[in-house]
């Protein structure tokens, strides 16, 4: 074989690997696409039942055809504190065996060179297929008009292109079983040490085994590939696919780092136990098949029973596997001087690596908004308090809560703009539009009520008191505000359109108390009930609680046209639209709080 045969070879295996990649990440991530998240999500749902945990990481995995993704997913929920340590074992564990779908995808090639097959599966050989699935996928995908008949198409060609590429890389590879050299390469990996190197290797420069196993696939179709030889590559490819979740643990938390460990470990001993295992039998009894060529059905079974039998194996030792990440890594020793206490709300760790699923990013998104209003409604009332009695220490707590907001603010704001650099469905594009709004009111609410809490402060330097007149009308109004944006609070967090629906009703009721009780007190100064100072505060304090409860009618606004409208809401036109038609439950809603807030 001259020098030009053997550039052309692997011009063509280069380009067939290529496809073949290409076609794997089309795939998983219309596929990923397509769950918009669901799996993700229910991997917070998770117990500390182990059988429970593999199988859910068993279908993530299935789903977005990778567990190095699974396992930088389980890593960053681990750090935002969303999934103990313990359950994430369980679903790394699953990961494993999800992954093997893939083979079992690819062994569809053996059908090319089965002679014994009848005309039907021929039809499923990966020549008849590829070009099939991939004219099906197109047609879908340029007839479809809605997103999901797309995503659907595009998950066609995925297929289509990865066995195009497996076809052109078997093609490539298949002159190379006439030379020596080539065959004694792989006699020389029946080494199980430098078998497991290799394909740890290989693995970790792909980031993906079932990239490596589909490409020792095509390979085993030369017939220079034996058992002997493909046994350890195997099982050094799963050690190889943990070098992304280690890379992504990097300045991480502790637990993220153990879960990455964990990862590993699971790999290296399963490896190390299954080695020991296997060739113990060859050398005393003896395997029939050990030197004989291995297929790709062959590789695709070897590949899922390794993992199968590893997780059943393993599975009654999560917590010893546990316990050896918690010792590789430690946690810090606490200085005696440092402060043990902690803030009284803990805002969500927006993850980048949670962004591989922008689903799951989203919902962390979400949660910050909403820690952002629980701060802001705390921060409500603890102002009540001191108008009742002021005290500085309260004061500087609520004041490092109001910079706490701003903080949030900031990183979500940012955190918001990465989710929306990637891929995102319909629905989550009107996700990140709507949590982009609600962060900017939930921020606004805490700045008036910021207001409230300086205003306070101010009528104690200057010794300023309300009447008590004044006083029950401010807190009647309070009350109205402070249930309107605990009500704002729940409708984000359970997209409960039905208190969103109540919430126009009862701003409109505090628009009502505002001017009622502004015109009040301005005939107690006309009068010289109150003098000018205190007027002017407490008129100051009116115009900031109707700014919340507007805030708070926005965020409805937005909540309501979330469920109900695929386009942006007007949120002017609608509250107007609002108002105008006033239906009975409007109505009766205004009627209840009209009646609840009476003066």
């Amino acid at each position: 074989m001259s020098g030009f045969d053997i550039v052309n070879i692997v011009i063509k295996a280069v380009g067939g690997i290529a496809l073949f990649l290409y076609g794997m990440s089309v795939l998983g991530g219309r596929l990923e696409k397509l769950s918009s998240g669901k799996m993700e999500k229910i991997l917070e749902k998770l117990t500390n039942n182990v059988f429970k945990s593999v199988l859910l990481g068993a279908l993530v995995t299935a789903a977005i055809q990778s567990s190095a993704a699974t396992t930088v997913i389980v890593v960053g929920l681990v750090n935002a504190g969303i999934l103990r340590l313990s359950s994430g074992i369980g679903v790394i564990m699953g990961a494993n065996i999800g992954t093997t779908i893939t083979g079992q995808i690819l062994r569809l090639g053996d059908l090319e060179s089965n002679e014994s097959v009848g005309a039907f599966l021929k039809l499923l050989s990966p020549s008849v297929l590829a070009p099939f699935i991939a004219a099906v996928g197109i047609l879908i995908f340029m007839l479809s008009k809605k997103e999901g008949g797309k995503t659907i198409g595009e998950i066609f060609l995925g297929i289509g292109i990865l066995f195009t590429g497996m076809l052109s890389l078997t093609d490539a590879v298949s002159p190379l079983s006439e030379l020596d050299a080539f065959k004694n390469l792989f006699a020389t990996l029946t080494n199980p040490f430098l078998g497991v190197v290799v394909g740890a290797v290989v693995t970790a420069l792909l980031q993906s085994s079932s990239a490596s196993v589909g490409i020792l696939q095509a390979i085993s179709t030369t017939g220079v590939l034996t058992f002997s030889s493909a046994f350890p590559i195997i099982m050094g490819q799963n050690i190889g696919t943990c070098v992304t979740p280690i890379i992504s643990a990097v300045g991480a938390g502790k637990n993220a780092k153990r879960a990455a460990a964990v990862h590993l470990y699971f790999n290296i001993i399963g490896t190390l136990v299954f080695l020991i295992i296997v060739y113990l039998v060859q050398y005393t009894v003896g395997l029939p098949f050990w030197n004989e060529s291995i297929d790709m059905g062959g590789i695709a079974n070897f590949h899922t029973f390794f993992n199968v039998v590893v997780t059943l194996c393993l599975m009654p030792f999560t917590k010893v596997l546990e316990k050896l990440a918690m010792l590789t890594i430690r946690d810090e020793p606490r200085d005696k001087n440092e402060s043990a206490a902690s803030s009284d709300f803990i805002a969500p760790a927006l993850e980048d690596r949670l962004l591989i699923s922008p689903s799951l990013a989203i919902q962390q998104a979400s949660l910050t908004a909403i820690t952002m209003g629980k701060i802001a409604l705390y921060n409500f009332g603890q102002m009540r308090k001191l108008f009742e009695e002021y005290d500085p220490d309260i004061f500087e707590k609520l004041n490092e809560n109001e910079e706490s907001i701003d903080r949030m603010e900031d990183r979500l704001n940012a955190y918001l703009v990465k989710i929306n650099e990637c891929e995102l469905t319909d629905y989550e594009n009107r996700r990140v539009t709507e949590l982009l709004h609600l962060t900017s009111e939930f921020e606004r609410i805490g700045d008036y009520t910021m207001n409230l809490i300086e205003d306070a402060q101010k009528l104690d330097n200057e010794k300023i008191r309300f009447s008590d007149h004044a006083r029950k009308e401010l807190g009647v109004i309070s009350d109205a505000v402070e249930e309107i944006i605990g009500m704002a609070i729940k409708s984000t967090e359970f997209n409960d359109i039905n208190t969103a629906a109540k919430i126009e009703p009862l701003e409109e009721t505090i628009d009502y108390l505002n001017e009622t009780l502004k015109a009040r007190h301005i005939e107690r100064l006309k009068n010289g009930q109150c003098v000018v100072e205190s007027g002017v505060n407490f008129l100051d304090l009116l115009i900031n609680l109707e700014r919340i409860s507007d805030h708070c009618s926005n965020i409805a606004v937005y909540v309501i046209g979330s469920q109900r409208s695929n386009t942006p809401i007007n949120r002017h036109e609608f509250i107007q639209n609002a108002h105008a038609a006033k239906d009975k439950d409007y109505v009766r809603y205004e009627e209840e709080y009209m009646a609840k807030y009476a003066i």
